[in-house]
């Protein structure tokens, strides 16, 4: 079947070896009609009669001469140390005048540096046509038969750029891999061999090894009778071709050797902290090794944790009306970072509970773990954070990935701002987008060499350490532009290191959980109205803390009671530190019926279960003075809003517009598709109300007040989930894409939400 409409990339291709490798090549080409014609060798004579017999080939032999003329791509597929006898064939060829000069020659081989050499030794100077290259793809099976032609699809493949080859050839290569579905990555020879060595060779070598020690113990058939399956998965690769194994291992000897050494420091040391039974240290390492394993898969592909490229996930909403009962909210999102943050910087061990396994805090958690701290969990929220004190991080040896995590990435700059060693972060490419220099500015006036990227100023950051930039940080005296509790974090945790006092002052009152959770580890804090201060030098002690649930998951719930009919729901221990509450102010002032019981404290945190009834929501004009108190809330306020009797304005929200997305215009976009009248203004948003009063002058709960559609979330958690909430009142059914990362700040929303009598329906087609 022919996929490829396009002219094809060459008159003849010649495949030399239809092993697995090559015969799905071969196949790729012909299906996607890259060359006008194809042809092979083989010694192995059947392979060639049936590829023939299949119309795979025009022709085939067992000798290069007798197909070559025409060709103008060889592509090598035999063995590494059959290359160069290839290579050897290939001039002859060419001094025959069956091939030209510059006819391109590229190869699958696993090895490159000696695929070069062999070049070398028979071409004297390299031809201007060699591209040699390195699919990494493969499959349980060999030989001619087991030939997929989507064997490469969404593989690497790794092309070495020489600079003898003419820009061209490297162009055609480049296009037939894309071509047959494969991802292209330019490499150094060299370094491709040091990498493969790692990742391909050495684990081959160890499976290897691994089943000739079984086998040679007396008690073998026990052995294997009763190997587990992460024996029988290890191994599997035990059962490639010995022969192919023996040449790459001679082939790549020097980085294979250099892969073995050190493997070999890794596994002392393992063995060491058994002997010595490290409990501490052995818990980080697999910790580490066991996060690892996950977290550079997205790390890579620059994504969360939770794939969101794709927007493969979706809730398809069948309208309800009404939500009761009592349920118990997710930990706090802010206090969870923080809880990471300070205790991996404390000396001794601390206790976390209620810790939020979203995406964000795994992000900061993992970082922490980058930089040589060990943490025990997640488990059930909890986590055993062994501190390592204000000096004791390390550098990682990667850039710090912070998924779609803001406050990670912008907490995080003020802490690595002051460490000796240089850092990088980056982000999904949703963070990637948002405003850095907001921290990066202020930081450097504390004496912070930091380097945003692009004229916007955004990640990923490069963060100078104090070793090479010099004297230490610089207490300052700063004016937050906006009430951020981002910033005015990010500065407080600078101040920690800095020489004199940090003194940050805000124009309004935000949220306080760093000066809250500075206090409980030990470190004195000064505020005074809205100027807060910390001097340079202390430490922080660990200790236990608990999360309490959070407020702004709380929102979507407290919204959801107060918008629908005959509704009651508790939920239970939220947060409401005061520079959280704004929420719950708003809605009061739209006259929702909440109230607050069992007030308590957790962690130094004050904590209430929280009640909310079906209200007679009014529009207001929101007090600019709440806007920073409840700034994550105002999508699900905006669904408030729309239920509500008359205007709802809201002013003094620019932060809105450098969220995750502008939560203000995708708000808008959203309300409108669901026949919401709204407008935008340069700083917040004017909502029409649609609440319909009845008789008695009490809002008729029941009635619908959105249409049903089609709602695209942008990636943003909130944007979905409360849109989710406008379900409660609405006609028809509502559809939000891209629910992804409704994960990073709320895993099990959804199973939640039906819990209290919504009807969500999660569709993922990733799986």
């Amino acid at each position: 079947m022919l996929l490829n409409t396009q002219p094809p990339l060459f008159k003849q291709v010649c495949v030399i070896g239809l092993g697995l490798i090559g015969a799905s090549l071969a196949q790729a080409i012909k299906d996607n009609g890259l060359s006008e014609r194809l042809v092979a060798v083989d010694r192995h004579a059947p392979s060639i009669e049936e590829a023939i017999k299949q119309s795979l080939l025009e022709a085939g032999s067992s000798t290069l001469s007798e197909v070559a003329a025409g060709s103008d791509l060889i592509i090598i597929a035999v063995p590494v140390q059959a290359v160069q006898a290839v290579f050897a064939d290939i001039k002859q060829a060419m001094d025959n005048g069956q091939l030209a000069s510059d006819c391109m020659i590229t190869d699958v081989c696993s090895t490159k540096a000696n695929i070069i050499d062999a070049a070398k030794a028979v071409f004297t100077s390299l031809p201007t046509g060699l591209v040699p290259a390195h699919p990494i793809a493969g499959a349980e099976n060999s030989g001619y038969h087991a030939r997929r032609a989507t064997l490469f699809a969404n593989h690497s493949v790794i092309i070495c750029e020489l600079p003898t080859t003419n820009y061209v050839a490297i162009a055609k290569l480049r296009l037939l891999w894309e071509a047959v579905g494969a991802k292209v990555m330019p490499m150094e020879a060299t370094h491709h061999d040091a990498i493969l060595a790692h990742t391909s060779h050495l684990p081959h070598l160890l499976a290897f090894n691994l089943v000739e020690q079984l086998a040679s113990h007396d008690d073998n058939l026990d052995m294997f009778r009763y190997a587990a399956g992460g024996f029988r998965d290890f191994t599997r690769i035990a059962a490639s071709d010995p022969k192919m194994w023996h040449d790459i291992f001679f082939a790549n000897q020097n980085a294979i050797v250099s892969a073995l050494d050190e493997y070999g420091v890794y596994l002392q040391t393992m063995r060491q902290l058994i002997i010595d039974k490290d409990s501490t240290a052995l818990m980080g390492l697999l910790g580490r090794a066991q996060a690892a394993r996950r977290h550079f898969g997205h790390m890579l592909a620059s994504t969360p944790y939770t794939d969101t490229s794709a927007m493969s996930a979706s809730y398809i909403i069948t309208p309800s009306n009404t939500v009761s009962g009592t349920i118990t909210i997710p930990g706090d999102k802010s206090i969870s970072h923080r809880s990471i943050m300070l205790g991996s910087l404390a000396t001794g061990v601390t206790h976390v509970t209620g810790f939020l396994e979203g995406e964000d805090a795994l992000a900061t958690l993992q970082a922490f773990r980058d930089m040589g701290v060990t943490i025990e969990g997640p488990d059930n929220g909890k986590l055993t954070i062994h501190g390592v004190g204000m000096n004791g991080l390390k550098p990682s040896k990667t850039p710090l990935y912070m998924g779609n995590s803001g406050t990670s990435m912008r907490l995080l700059a003020g802490i690595l701002a002051a460490q000796p060693f240089d850092s990088v972060m980056l982000g999904d490419t949703s963070l990637n987008k948002r405003p850095m220099e907001r921290v990066a500015a202020p930081l450097r006036m504390m004496g912070a060499v930091i380097q945003s990227t692009g004229h916007s100023g955004t990640a990923p950051l490069s963060i100078t350490g104090r070793d090479t930039a010099g004297k230490p940080l610089q207490g300052i005296n700063y004016e937050l532009p906006v009430a951020s509790a981002q910033i005015k974090s990010c500065l407080l945790l600078a101040g920690l290191w800095s020489e004199g006092t940090t003194t940050i002052t805000q124009p309004e009152v935000s949220r306080d959980h760093t000066e809250r959770m500075l206090s409980a580890f030990g470190y004195p804090v000064t505020v005074d109205g809205n100027r807060i201060s910390v001097e340079g030098g202390g430490a922080l002690v660990g200790g236990d803390i608990a999360v309490p649930a959070d407020i702004s998951s709380a929102a979507f719930f407290m919204v959801a009671a107060a918008i629908s009919q005959d509704s009651e729901l508790t939920l239970t221990q939220v947060g409401i530190n005061p520079t959280r509450t704004g929420v719950i102010d708003i809605l009061k002032l739209m006259n929702a019926d909440i109230s607050l019981s069992n007030e308590t404290y957790v962690g130094g945190e004050p904590v209430a279960d929280i009640t909310i009834r079906s209200s007679n929501l009014v529009g207001i004009e929101i007090p600019e003075h709440l806007v920073p108190l409840a700034i994550d809330e105002f999508p699900v306020l905006f669904i408030a809003a729309s239920c509500a009797q008359g205007r709802t304005v809201l002013t003094g929200a620019k932060e809105l517009r450098v969220k995750e997305s502008d939560r203000i215009a995708v708000m808008a976009e959203g309300l409108q598709t669901l026949g919401i009248d709204c407008t935008v203004t340069e700083d917040g948003l004017i909502v029409e109300g649609k609440g319909v009063v009845s008789q008695n002058d009490q809002i008729d709960n029941s009635q619908p007040v959105f249409g049903g559609g089609q709602i695209t979330s942008h990636h943003d958690h909130r944007i979905a989930m409360s849109f989710a909430v406008a379900s409660l009142r609405a006609s028809e059914q509502i559809i939000i894409e891209g629910t992804e990362t409704v994960n990073t700040s709320f895993p099990g929303f959804a199973e939640l939400a039906n819990q209290i009598g919504m009807s969500i329906q999660v569709e993922d087609t990733s799986i």
